[in-house]
């Protein structure tokens, strides 16, 4: 089965600080790979993964569940902790959701989350209609592309597959029950201007995790897919600064790179 222009999954061996990147519900790692890439140049061991059923068509995703998207990320952790000395894990969308349960499960592996626009929650009234709804009718449209910023596309699926929706509800509720558990530092990006996940999934998050260490900043010229947005360059430079903060020790061989390719 063909790819998505950029779905492929990227991989770049650096120094002894890991990064695992997480892709959004009907997403895939083109999102998140300039942010990657980026990472990656800054001397940073980087793993941006496709989740099962991503990067093709909607119908591959039928055939997926949660657990089978969050068990990739799994495997890619567990791979960055036996590269790496500490390991980061940054989501966007439902990509925050799974790097939170992440974070939840596996403690000290998880050495700080950045999060953008994190999917918690149902955020139409309608998704209490998807266990009937999903075997009447296949999908609905898609929710991908959601970007201010001109000239710049998400390459999405333009369908949300049903059965794969209720698998994300059952997600969002296996999240709620253990965002208690989450004591990683963490730095949360949310755009006011979001027309996928409303601002209450970052309220929740918020609200509900155990961490001390906790930084909210706005993406207020960005839409969901802030990643690829306006706000770009200063997610990808706070979140270097985020790490450098964090592992001092073990990042002072990557160099913050700047690239004008970024900047909004």
């Amino acid at each position: 089965m063909s790819l998505l222009p950029g779905a492929e999954p990227y991989r770049h061996h650096g120094g002894p600080v890991g990064v695992l990147l997480c892709h959004g519900f009907t997403g895939s790692p083109q999102s998140l790979r300039p942010w990657a890439e980026e990472l990656a140049a800054a001397g940073f061991t980087v793993s941006l993964p496709l989740l099962p059923g991503h990067g093709t068509r909607w119908q591959d995703m039928q055939l997926t569940r949660w657990e089978d998207w969050y068990a990739e990320v799994e495997r890619e952790l567990l791979t960055l902790a036996d590269e790496c000395e500490r390991v980061f894990v940054f989501g966007l969308s439902m990509g925050g959701a799974l790097s939170l349960r992440l974070a939840a499960l596996h403690g000290p592996a998880v050495s700080g989350l950045v999060l953008v626009n994190p999917s918690v929650r149902s955020d139409t009234p309608a998704s209490v209609l998807l266990p009937v709804l999903r075997h009447l009718v296949p999908s609905l449209p898609g929710i991908a592309d959601d970007i201010a910023k001109d000239g710049v596309t998400e390459f999405g699926y333009d369908r949300t597959p049903l059965h794969a929706a209720w698998s994300l509800s059952r997600l969002w509720q296996e999240v709620q029950r253990r965002l208690p558990e989450v004591t990683q530092p963490v730095l949360l990006f949310h755009s006011p201007q979001d027309h996928v996940v409303s601002p209450a999934n970052s309220e929740l998050v918020l609200a509900r995790i155990s961490s001390t260490d906790v930084t909210e900043r706005l993406c207020e010229r960005s839409f969901h897919v802030a990643t690829l947005d306006h706000d770009a360059a200063e997610i990808f430079a706070a979140s270097q600064d985020f790490i450098r903060r964090l592992a001092p020790a073990h990042a002072a061989g990557a160099t913050r790179v700047e690239s004008d390719d970024h900047h909004g």
